[in-house]
């Protein structure tokens, strides 16, 4: 049973951000009207309504004001949002950036908020061209000193920019341009020439760096090449090593959401350390704050992308959960942490990553419960029947983005997910336990990751091969009007599904309404039973 309670100022906070970005700052004065006006009409309906009830001696009177509440509620959330959405961009709309010419010459002084991003497929006099996202700082021009801030990206080439650090100052040459969509982002720098350094590293990404780069060495010592390049893409997200012909292999086979860090990284990391803590024989508050300390480390080795954002923001939430002693709940949880992502980082509502990790999320948490049931009454075991469920759940709800970005589909993703599902958290365990001892002595650590090769092998094998089949992936319309497709018809494939649920018995995904009349009364501490 979910407590869906805070689905609807999820979403609607969600969907207000993404269309007040794009649509401009006027959009969120619009929004908040609208939202207002509604947000009171609602409630006086609501208590009339529930007053009706009261006089003709009715029960419903509860139902109606816990409505009128959740809906009044998610309102003043989505009116918030909408506020603060509009003056984010009305910021980005009068940043002095903005007001320059087209290739206007500056030199300028960002901080980059994360790894540099190769561009494939484009180079430029022979030198690899890099993507980096950053925050400005201060920028010359005509002798006039400017400070400020904002969201940049840097378009640069040549190897000064590949071993480039987050958090690390530098300073460059670049030519303004306009951003070529609406994500808060202020101006387009192409980089002429390399960075040059213009401040110290923070230590914790000084930390950060260190544990990456020992766990590349150990890696590359302990494992074949492959290996070696995509492990530490498993474990912390580094994809610097990765070889190109694995990349395309795991697109094909459906298996690149692998290379980014995600939920399942923290629950795996999470799970290790709270399991750790209790052997110790730590109390509650001392295991949650253990762990706590683990995924905060964790953020910072694996960058802040948009997944590992939401991906702590969720862990946290349940890490609070359970020192409160409250049950978990999946949903909740997922969102408050979308609540809590988007109230800090507006911009992430229009990052496809972010989309596809929260819809990815709520796909095994709403689909593949049920889905996992059904197969059980049809005979399934249950790990299998789990396996397929979370699989098919997952690429069921990423399909329609999917499609969008790529324009392809891939025939063999559900099963080359499933083959590779009982890899994974050993790897990313023994990955992780290798990066927390590199550091401290690295023939250890190549000792441990000597663990991690049967498991590497086998993952690269189902890759290579899923990806070898005829029709693995096959080409589709893409863009918006693909999206929708895809869209459609993975609803339809939900709808239908859940259309044949046995009479007589609800569907074991059924989420329980706000509109409840016996709220729960009490919540058992966690390790408890049922």
């Amino acid at each position: 049973m979910l407590d869906a309670r805070l689905l609807p100022a999820a979403l609607c906070c969600w969907m207000t951000t993404l269309v007040v970005i794009r649509g401009g700052w006027p959009v969120g004065v619009v929004v908040a009207v609208v939202v207002s006006a509604s947000s009171v009409a609602i409630w006086v309906i609501s208590r009339a309504k529930a007053a009706g009830v009261l006089a003709r001696g009715g029960t419903g009177a509860r139902r109606h004001r816990v409505w009128a509440a959740v809906v009044v509620a998610a309102s003043g959330l989505t009116l918030g949002f909408a506020l603060s959405a509009g003056w984010r961009v009305h910021q980005v709309d009068v940043h002095p950036l903005g007001d320059m010419g087209e290739r206007a010459r500056i030199e300028v002084t960002v901080t980059p908020s994360g790894d540099p991003k190769p561009l494939r497929g484009r180079s430029f006099d022979g030198r690899q061209q890099w993507v980096v996202r950053a925050e400005l700082r201060e920028y010359r021009r005509g002798g006039v000193h400017t400070r400020g801030g904002g969201a940049v990206v840097v378009l640069a080439g040549g190897p000064g920019w590949a071993t480039l650090s987050p958090g690390q100052a530098i300073t460059f040459d670049a030519r303004v341009g306009r951003p070529d969509r609406r994500d808060l982002t202020v101006a387009v720098l192409r980089a002429e020439g390399q960075p040059a350094i213009a401040g110290p590293l923070p230590w914790w990404q000084r930390v950060a760096g260190v544990v990456r780069a020992d766990l590349r060495a150990a890696a590359t010592r302990a494992l074949p090449e492959e290996a070696a390049g995509l492990l530490p893409a498993l474990v912390v997200g580094d994809t610097g090593g990765l070889a190109e012909s694995v990349r395309d292999e795991f697109e094909i086979a459906g298996l690149q959401h692998l290379c980014v860090v995600s939920g399942a990284n923290f629950a795996i990391v999470g799970t290790a350390v709270l399991a750790g803590a209790r052997r110790l024989t730590l109390g509650p508050r001392a295991s949650v704050g253990v762990a706590a300390g683990a995924m905060a480390m964790f953020v910072v080795i694996a960058r802040p992308d948009p997944s590992v954002l939401r991906a702590a923001a969720m862990g946290a939430v349940t890490l609070i959960a359970l020192l409160t002693g409250r049950r978990k709940q999946a949903l909740p949880a997922l969102c408050a942490a979308v609540i809590g992502v988007l109230l800090i980082w507006p911009e992430l509502a229009v990052s496809a990553g972010f989309a596809l990790s929260v819809l990815a999320t709520g796909g095994l948490i709403l689909l593949a419960p049920d889905w996992s049931d059904r197969l059980r009454d049809r005979g399934w075991w249950r790990l299998p029947a789990e396996l397929v469920a979370v699989s098919a759940a997952a690429f069921t709800v990423t399909l329609p983005i999917m499609v969008a970005l790529t324009g392809r589909v891939s025939v063999v993703a559900i099963a080359a997910n499933v083959l590779v599902a009982p890899v994974v958290a050993p790897i990313t365990v023994v990955g992780a336990l290798a990066a927390a001892v590199a550091w401290l002595w690295l023939p250890l650590a190549q000792a441990v990751l000597h663990l991690a090769a049967p498991p590497m092998w086998w993952l690269l094998t189902v890759g290579d091969r899923a990806a070898g089949l005829p029709g693995a992936a096959i080409d589709v319309p893409g863009g918006t009007a693909g999206g929708i497709g895809a869209a459609a018809a993975a609803l339809s494939v939900v709808l239908l599904i859940r259309s044949r649920a046995p009479i007589g018995r609800p569907a074991p995904g059924t989420v329980r309404s706000a509109a409840s009349t016996r709220p729960p009364t009490r919540f058992r501490s966690p390790g408890r039973g049922p």
